[in-house]
């Protein structure tokens, strides 16, 4: 699909999706305190081998955040295809899921949003959990299967299913005034009730937070390694730098 895609400039779409994840983000900045890490300042501008993809790579931690990672890839002068990344991993002290937002435009010209929970338990067993945290987000899950404008998006990749939790909200959709709006209030919303599960969660017992947290790593480090873009950021960035935005994902190289 990127091979065959016009060379078109989706500039527009791409601001409208970045002010968005930007959006985001200063609402995560208003209620945490963060901190650049150093590992990654060279990765604030970077491009691929041909310099016709560009992108920008910052992660984050805090005394509540283990790891926060905010950053877009692409090239909307020349490409369809961009795709930007805010997902906020929490420390162990408290065991709400961790937060996932993912947007793009795609070589057809449509948009694609990924806005999810990542579970920190096992939700076919942990029933509170389940229920506490994934039953409020089941109509609107159930709402947007049934909407006309969207089409569910589903991953060839087993494992990026297994990491989606079941009311993962994941689309793609032609790039209407609507559709944006949808995505905004979604995105928004998700934030705004996760935060609310923030500030009202139990803390986990001291006892118990060293496994916690060896599981959030665990999980991070799989998912960005097992992510199938990467065997496609590598043809375009090369496998050096991928490693390293890869690691940067994870917080391989963190200094903080």
């Amino acid at each position: 699909m990127l091979e065959q895609q016009p060379n078109v400039s989706s500039t527009t779409l791409f601001e409208q999706l970045w002010g968005l994840t930007n959006e985001l983000c200063q609402k995560l900045e208003a209620r945490f305190q963060l901190h650049p890490d150093p590992s990654v300042e060279n990765l604030q501008q970077y491009s691929s081998l041909d310099g016709n993809m560009k992108g920008s790579l910052t992660a984050f931690s805090g005394k509540e955040i283990d790891w926060l990672v905010h950053s877009w890839l692409g090239n909307p002068e020349k490409s369809n295809f961009s795709t930007m990344r805010l997902t906020t991993w929490l420390k162990s002290h408290i065991q709400v899921p961790h937060l996932a937002f993912e947007f793009g435009t795609l070589p057809n010209g449509n948009i694609l949003f990924y806005i999810d929970y990542i579970a920190r338990t096992e939700l076919l067993t942990d029933l509170a959990y389940l229920d506490r945290y994934y039953e409020p987000v089941n109509q609107t899950f159930l709402k947007l299967q049934e909407d006309s404008r969207l089409k569910v998006f589903t991953s060839k990749s087993l494992y990026i299913r297994l990491f989606q939790s079941p009311v993962s909200l994941c689309y793609t959709g032609a790039p209407t005034f609507e559709t944006l709006e949808l995505t905004r209030t979604l995105a928004h919303e998700t934030l705004d009730r996760w935060l609310t599960w923030v500030d009202a969660a139990e803390p986990v017992l001291e006892d118990a937070r060293e496994a916690l947290a060896a599981r959030d790593l665990a999980l991070r480090r799989i998912s960005a390694e097992r992510d199938p873009g990467n065997k496609f950021a590598a043809q375009m960035f090369g496998s050096e730098l991928t490693d390293r935005l890869v690691r940067s994902l994870w917080g391989g190289d963190r200094i903080l």
